[in-house]
């Protein structure tokens, strides 16, 4: 009866044990008895198997409990299923701690995925800001060039600064490319030529300032009489022991131990009488008559005169600028037409009856390619050689001085091929630079041409367009070996002293076309009052 009571009184405490690990408060583990303890011990893998069980179906604890009760006093059963309170406490624990993990690791993935998110997010505001300080920035430079395009003195600073920039390129590059053949030809120093070209520089900015400070009534004025002159002076060379002849050219008047080449002014004074003739004709060229008189004769006259001394190049610049002025100042159609097709009859003829030019013309399409059609040491020397300087550039030069082409092997190199001495010494990248400048030059002049409301401002500045800018391109691609040898030197860079001298000139009566652009003459007149005033600044601190 002891033994029962016994029994039945831990059959009650594991039941209440069981009840409060069942509501979900961790249940003390009772104190198992002497029997407990050795029949669990020697119970140990069924126990094991039945708390799986048990873990599973939830309810199986209480079942087992009450089959242990009405089968008799076995104790394994008891005991097993006092263990499996603790093992169903321990498995959502584990299921809680299983869930915290995956929990965690989606926090992590959203965490990554947020900051993906917040990185693309960054980088499209940093590209929706780059955007706007982009446009903005091009927008600002767009309002700089229009209010500096406004301003009245644009034109004339970058025709003058331009002008500038290749006078002294011009004299460093002849200072180069003359220095051996100067020295070696007898001259007994390598500055010869440099010494003449920087005098015939500075005579000719001399006459450019003066001529930029003429009005335009003045150049109405004196337009027949700066024609008459130019027709003059190229007819003299004709005359025994006045006219003198260079290398098959006879368009040279030679006195006082100098060279004037008659040609290079007539240029100047043909495009401003063209300008002047064409203004005052304008609306009235209706018939023949008023078409061609005078307009052409004082054209064929100045190009039959230069053909005549044997000098087709500058014949083809002087019919380049006619044509150019003829189209600007309002000629008719159908005679501007005729007129083209006797000047191209005319070039055609004089190309075809001069072995010479037919000579240069096949150096030109065949070059070194062909030695039996063209021998290198013969007519195709001087435009090979001018190619081989051009190679041997480079991007950046073999060096300012350094050309090995001016040892007497390209010939005219500091002429009508410097050119090439330019791409040999300071390679692709100085080319360029020359090109560029030009560039700069001839929107200047365009901007005199557009900006004018005066027709023969028009006129005239689209002639010496053509002169300074179409000769600078028939140059460069006589040196580049695009078109046959011709014989005319780039303006400004070039050595001659014609050649300088009426290009300067040239862009003096540019310049006087730029000050009667609308409010060019009140900045010139705000700019000298600051320049007074500074003077007078200086000389106030130099009396103190």
């Amino acid at each position: 009866m002891g033994r029962q009571t016994t029994a039945k009184a831990d059959e009650r405490r594991r039941r209440k044990n069981a009840k409060a690990s069942l509501k979900g408060g961790p249940a003390a583990r009772p104190t198992p008895s002497v029997s407990e303890a050795s029949s669990s011990a020697a119970s140990t893998k069924p126990a094991r198997t039945k708390v799986t069980v048990g873990a599973r179906t939830g309810t199986a604890a209480g079942s087992a409990a009450t089959g242990s009760t009405k089968s008799g006093p076995r104790v394994t059963k008891p005991s097993t299923s006092a263990k499996k309170p603790a093992a169903q406490a321990s498995g959502p624990k584990t299921s809680n701690t299983g869930a915290k993990t995956s929990r965690s690791k989606t926090s992590a993935v959203k965490t990554s995925g947020s900051d993906a998110q917040t990185s693309n997010t960054g980088a499209k505001t940093r590209s929706r800001t780059t955007v706007p300080v982009i446009k903005r920035a091009w927008t600002s430079l767009r309002a700089d060039f229009t209010r500096g395009s406004a301003y009245p003195l644009t034109t004339y600073y970058l025709i003058l600064f331009s002008v500038l920039a290749l006078t002294g390129l011009g004299l460093v590059m002849v200072l180069s490319a003359s220095s051996i053949t100067s020295y070696a030809g007898g001259e007994g120093s390598s500055f010869a030529y440099f010494n003449k070209q920087a005098m015939f520089a500075g005579i000719g900015i001399v006459l450019m300032v003066a001529a930029s400070l003429m009005p335009l009534s003045v150049w109405r004025r004196i337009a027949w009489w700066v024609l008459l002159g130019g027709l003059i002076l190229q007819a003299a060379v004709f005359l025994p022991g006045l006219g003198k002849a260079t290398k098959g050219n006879a368009n040279w008047i030679g006195f006082a131990g100098f060279q004037l080449q008659p040609s290079e002014f007539l240029k100047v004074a043909l495009a401003l009488w063209l300008g002047f003739i064409l203004a005052k004709k304008f609306g009235k060229m209706d018939t023949f008559g008023h078409a061609m008189i005078p307009v052409v004769p004082g054209v064929l006259a100045a190009a039959g005169l230069i053909v005549a001394g044997n000098d087709l190049g500058t014949a083809l610049v002087i019919m380049a600028m006619a044509v150019v002025c003829l189209w600007v100042g309002g000629f008719p159609m159908k005679y501007f037409l005729m007129l083209g097709g006797v000047l191209t009859a005319a070039v055609v003829f004089f190309v075809l009856s001069s072995e010479n030019r037919l000579k240069r013309i096949e150096a030109m399409l065949t070059g070194h390619a062909d030695q039996s059609a063209a021998d290198t040491m013969g007519q195709a020397w001087q435009s090979n050689h001018g190619l081989f300087s051009l190679a041997s550039g480079g991007w950046l030069g073999v060096g300012l001085g350094a050309s090995r082409e001016k040892w007497s092997w390209l010939p005219e190199a500091h002429n009508d091929f410097i050119f090439a001495i330019i791409g040999e010494e300071l390679g692709l990248v100085g080319t360029l630079a020359v090109i560029l400048v030009f560039a700069i030059l001839g929107y200047g002049i365009i901007r005199v041409v557009m900006r004018s409301k005066d027709l023969m401002v028009q006129v005239a500045a689209a002639g010496y367009f053509a002169l300074l800018i179409g000769q600078a391109g028939i140059n460069i691609g006589v040196v580049t070996g695009m078109l046959p040898v011709i014989g005319l030197p780039l303006p400004f860079v070039s050595y001659g002293g014609s050649s300088i001298i009426s290009s300067l000139l040239a862009v003096g009566v540019l310049l006087s076309f730029a000050r009667t652009e609308p409010g060019a003459e009140a900045a010139i007149a705000v700019h000298k009052d600051r320049m007074r005033s500074s003077f007078a600044v200086l000389a106030r601190k130099r009396r103190k």
